[in-house]
């Protein structure tokens, strides 16, 4: 099905990017797999190009108030390519938010520049060993120093994305108790340089997929952090973490459906050339159909996700669109690239062939993000029940 949402401004820059990740990303994709670390510099080639600065304001070498189409045209092309820029998504697409919407002018002048130069790369710290969905129960503290010049944090992480190719990390701490009544309150943002003394890396954990980018533990021991890189107002954390969710679950969604689409364009090409009993697979009529079943349940997701696009362009983008469309787009993907790896046979599980690696990296979108079950939750309260 056409589609309506992009304009001649926006496949023109989807060209350069093309261009781009053939020049930059393709010949260094496998080896960035293998070491699960991009090259650094190669996110101050992104910032050549404006990719870093979305939404910064131009004073400080941003490129101004961006519609997200550019960023899902990047994460299209990425798809296409069967590459990923490790944590990038992570450091513009999720943390930047933050920033943009919590920081005071002087932290503002103190980070923004250097983000949009990639000198800054992001990462932010939420989840703890006992705590993943369910954040009211974080337990990393930051106690207030006695001449309250600054917090002393203490605890740890898990799952942590991008952390060891990051400058700066926004911290999710407990600075007061929570209540009787309020489970989740107390909580608080910091932005935490990953260089300070006292913040250790912990094991670099090993995934099935998202192979580009580290995922590692962190640890916190007696880290000073000045009053100067609270982020927002002390214990209102927890209700700064919810106001970026709907973007961080759409874009999840518009990577799952990228990857979907990809899937049944790799399965399409090897099924035209694999010939089984003197025929290419693509002849025989279950190939048929199952590329036609995976092509009519893209088409209806790529339209529910594209609306929602249009919602964030609109900020009416709301939790529970976003859980909808993070539902269907994660559970559909699955299905699909599921069905055009079967259609690969053997070679669909090795991993020189892209299908596989977007297998595996696809299978984490059912519970980053919020899990599939959170998201059916959201929208069961959504419908009053």
């Amino acid at each position: 099905m056409k589609r309506s949402i992009y304009t001649e401004e926006h496949e023109a820059f989807r060209a350069v990017i093309r261009d781009f990740i053939a020049k930059e990303a393709r010949p260094h994709f496998e080896r960035w797999e293998r070491e699960n670390l991009v090259d650094r510099d190669f996110y101050r080639k992104l910032a050549e190009l404006g990719l870093m600065g979305f939404d910064i304001p131009e004073e400080y070498g941003g490129s101004g108030t961006t519609s997200y189409k550019y960023q899902a045209v990047i994460t299209e092309e990425c798809a296409r390519a069967a590459v990923s820029f490790g944590h990038y998504n992570v450091s513009t697409g999720i943390v930047l938010p933050y920033l943009l919407d919590l920081a005071d002018d002087d932290q503002k002048k103190r980070w923004l520049p250097g983000i949009a130069s990639g000198d800054l790369m992001l990462c932010v710290a939420m989840t703890e060993p006992g705590t993943g969905s369910d954040l009211a129960g974080i337990r990393t503290t930051a106690k207030l120093s006695d001449d309250g010049t600054h917090y002393v944090l203490n605890g740890s992480k898990t799952f942590i994305t991008g952390a060891r190719n990051s400058e700066l990390c926004v911290v999710a701490a407990r600075t007061s108790p929570a209540t009787p009544k309020d489970r989740r309150h107390g909580l608080s943002l910091f932005v935490v340089p990953t260089d300070s003394e006292g913040f250790e890396y912990g094991r670099k954990l090993e995934k099935i997929g998202l192979r580009s980018s580290d995922t590692s533990e962190l640890s916190f021991t007696d880290v000073r952090v000045p009053v100067e890189n609270l982020l927002g107002e002390q214990d209102k954390g927890f209700s700064y973490l919810g106001r970026n969710l709907p973007r961080e679950r759409l874009s999840i969604s518009v990577g799952a459906t990228a990857n979907a689409t990809a899937a049944i364009a790799f399965a399409k090409e090897y099924v035209q050339e694999r010939k089984v009993f003197g025929q290419p697979v693509a002849a025989f009529q279950n190939t048929k159909f199952v590329l036609a079943e995976c092509a009519t349940e893209v088409a209806a997701l790529q339209a529910m996700v594209d609306k929602g696009i249009e919602f964030d362009d609109a900020g009416e983008l709301t939790p529970a669109d976003a859980a909808k469309i993070k539902l269907f787009a994660t559970e559909v993907a699955g299905r699909v690239i599921d069905k055009c790896l079967q259609l690969h046979g053997g070679y669909g599980y090795m991993l020189e062939y892209p299908i596989a690696r977007l297998y595996a990296d696809t299978r984490v979108n059912r519970i980053y993000g919020g899990t599939s079950e959170v998201m059916k939750t959201i929208i069961a309260k959504d419908l009053g029940l």
